[in-house]
């Protein structure tokens, strides 16, 4: 949905913010008590041999005494120079893209993100972390800066987390959310249970008007969003070491969605009867996951076999309903759609050694599904909604993937490492309804990736990658939008994008000062998806036949103390990206639709020496390029600057107590618009539209403890 979206991120540690009026998720790690004695000392790694090519930074959990973590999450939010980067697996399993293991094995989950999953490590089974190049593990697809968490069994031990959210004015407030689980093993058998409760509260209130082709204003509006979200989950994990040489993990998740949203606005024309316009979206949805994996020893290597199934189901409600201040009978429209998606896989991966390196085999086999049923319903006079044909909103898609790739891993000198994959895929995508296509393809894939230690804290990356991306599947059937009164129709014609991938990074250990890291990236698309015409004057999803994107990322942690301030650093992160394609409909450059193109933050916290309390805050920024559809381009953002400070108490009755404040300095909620009369190259003017939204401070509590 577009208007004024809400976003949910991970709040850590750090008590990083989120999206102001929108969604507070619950990714915070459940606290386990650090053994070690406090130290005031900066984090700062060792240098320890990893392999034959490479060296490693090495944390110990003496290092994040200072912090009190609870959990891998938190520790690992504390690595000086390192960001967390897990991006969605949407094809299939696949070669990892997560820079995060755990005992040298990667977290494979489609409906838990990494950060889910590094809570329920307690600190105290964390032994150490392992900053490395991706490459030097010899893992297919991994390049770049890698932390790999090595832990230990231990005993019974529960952890909870509580979490609630406030603030003066026009949102819900949330007093319900946090995490209680539940971890034990034995010699050969360890377990994890959770139950989470997300909840998400969003808000923003203030005035709109519109203008005409001369920028007169012809209306004002008072604008009220508001969004309220749970998200219960119940989730589990088991890892068996089994009899021989066999090692197995099995894990599953529960989830249910609950959402409403409205957009409720007053209309004041300057000529003509006020009117209210009254939208509500609501959303309600369940899913689970199941998955495990079985490794064992075969012939001069290891075999794993892997497989996941996973299902959800969603129902979605709009309505949009116009009341003009006479007596004329209200006007609107109803949007409803339900869907089921689900996907199969089967992976097996086969790694041996021969001819002076590792090499790996992987076979992946993934089915993946949706059924979406659609209706559009207009008011009548009499109140009631009456159906319309919408037969392009119905129908089902499929897609069957075979894929096979082989990956060779060398030392090519001291320092220097390779790693070369090759294969590719085979794929059938087939859509039912109207205008229903059954189309195969072949795609080669593949990546390069050279790793070089020049010297001890000093890393240098460089990878090639020839990358197949995934669809969704809701592109290939009609859609409407209510809120700004525009659809897409469908389009079964669409293909999986495909890119040249190319990324440099480098990273530098600046011993106690901390650590940098710079990473320079090009992508080069075949097929990207934008809205495009599709004839009969109507837009979709579509394929644009070349674009190409350049960006850069930095990632540094800056510690105070070799200046004299103890207990005190600075974290900062930022990326700016440039890109370009040719619009379909004008044929000139211009960059990807609502993409945003700068974004960072820098935040300041403070350990006081010799005590349990911590200090902090820091500002962030967003920069978006206008989003553009055939009929209108607008701009959908927030801020642009929001401000946050925090204070933390890490012994609280054994528990950790952090309390945040967002938006210190009046983040705004902006929204601005152009419509055109039809297609946007060659009709006038019909109204822009402009929101400048208040979202108001918002209070944040977080409690951590064990049992």
């Amino acid at each position: 949905m577009r208007g004024l979206g809400y976003s949910t991120a991970v709040v850590a540690l750090l008590a990083l913010p989120v999206s102001a009026w929108g969604q507070d998720s619950g990714d915070n790690p459940a606290p386990v008590p650090v053994e070690e004695p406090a130290t005031e000392d900066p984090v700062v790694a060792a240098e320890v041999p990893a392999g034959d090519a490479a060296r490693a930074q090495v944390f110990l959990a003496a290092d994040f005494a200072r912090f009190a973590p609870r959990s891998a999450l938190d520790m690992l939010n504390q690595v000086p120079g390192f960001a967390i980067v897990s991006e969605q697996q949407g094809r299939g399993l696949g070669q990892t893209r997560d820079n995060v293991l755990v005992n040298g094995e990667r977290l494979a989950s489609k409906s838990e993100s990494l950060f889910d999953q590094l809570q329920r490590i307690p600190a105290n089974r964390v032994d150490r972390i392992e900053i490395v190049d991706g490459s030097a593990l010899g893992i297919p697809g991994l390049s770049g800066q890698v932390a790999n968490i090595f832990t230990h069994g231990g005993g019974l031990s529960g952890r909870f987390e509580y979490r609630a959210t406030a603030r003066p004015k026009y949102a819900e407030p949330g007093f319900v959310a946090g995490e209680v689980s539940l971890s034990g093993s034995t010699p050969r058998l360890e377990w994890n249970v959770a139950a989470t409760h997300n909840n998400g509260r969003g808000a923003a209130v203030g005035p709109g008007y519109i203008t005409d082709a001369d920028m007169n204003v012809i209306e004002n509006r008072d604008v009220r969003i508001r969004f309220i979200g749970e998200y219960p989950k119940l989730s589990g994990s088991v890892k068996w070491d089994g009899p021989g040489t066999m090692v197995a993990n099995f894990n599953a998740n529960y989830n249910r969605t609950y959402t409403d949203f409205s957009n409720d606005e007053l209309r004041h024309p300057l000529v003509g009867i006020e009117s209210f316009r009254d939208f509500d979206n609501s959303n309600r949805g369940w899913g689970y996951e199941l998955g495990g994996d079985v490794d064992f020893a075969l012939g001069p290597g290891r075999l794993k076999l892997i497989g996941l199934d996973r299902y959800s189901e969603n129902k979605l409600e709009q309505d949009s309903i116009l009341t003009i201040e006479d007596d004329s009978p209200p006007t609107g429209n109803r949007f409803a759609l339900q869907s089921q998606s689900g996907e199969i896989i089967g992976r097996g991966e086969y790694r041996w050694d021969m001819l002076g390196g590792s090499w790996q085999l992987d076979g992946e086999a993934a089915f993946n599904r949706l059924d979406q049923t659609a209706q559009l319903y207009e008011l009548s006079t009499e109140g009631d909604f009456v159906e319309l044909p919408f037969p392009g909103g119905s129908g089902g898609v499929t897609e069957d993937r075979y894929e096979s790739i082989l990956t060779h891993n060398r030392t090519l000198a001291k320092g220097l490492t390779l790693q070369i994959g090759l294969g590719g895929e085979y794929s059938k995508l087939a859509q039912t309804g109207p205008g229903g296509l059954v189309r195969t393809f072949w795609r080669p894939k593949g990546s390069a990736n050279l790793a070089w230690t020049p010297e001890d804290g000093l890393d240098l990356s460089l990878k090639l990658a020839r990358v197949v991306g995934q669809l969704s599947f809701s592109d290939f059937l009609a859609r409407v939008f209510l809120d700004q009164d525009n659809a897409n129709a469908g389009n079964a014609e669409l293909v999986p994008p495909q890119s040249w991938e190319l990324d440099l990074e480098v990273k530098k250990n600046l011993k106690r000062w901390g650590s940098a890291n710079i990473r320079l990236y090009g992508r080069w698309y075949e097929d990207l998806i934008e809205i495009i015409p599709i004839g009969n004057g109507l837009e979709s999803s579509g394929n644009i036949d070349k674009a190409r994107l350049y960006g850069i990322a930095a990632t540094a942690t800056i510690n105070l103390d070799p200046i004299g301030w103890k207990g005190a650093k600075i974290d900062f992160n930022s990326t700016y990206e440039t890109s370009q394609l040719e619009d379909p409909l004008t044929f000139e450059k211009r960059p990807f639709s609502g993409n945003t193109d700068f974004s960072g933050e820098i935040s300041l916290r403070y350990d006081m020496p010799a005590s349990d309390w911590a200090f902090g805050g820091g500002f962030n920024w967003t920069h978006v390029q206008p989003y553009i559809r055939l009929f209108e381009t607008g701009k959908d953002y927030e801020g642009p600057i929001y401000t946050f400070a925090f204070v933390e108490n890490k012994d609280v009755f054994g528990m950790t107590v952090n309390l945040q404040v967002f938006n210190v300095t009046d983040g705004r909620g902006l929204f601005h618009r152009t419509v055109w009369g039809g297609y946007r190259d060659r009709s006038p003017i019909l109204f822009t539209e402009h929101h400048d939204l208040s979202v108001q401070p918002i209070f944040r509590l977080q409690v951590k403890g064990s049992f």
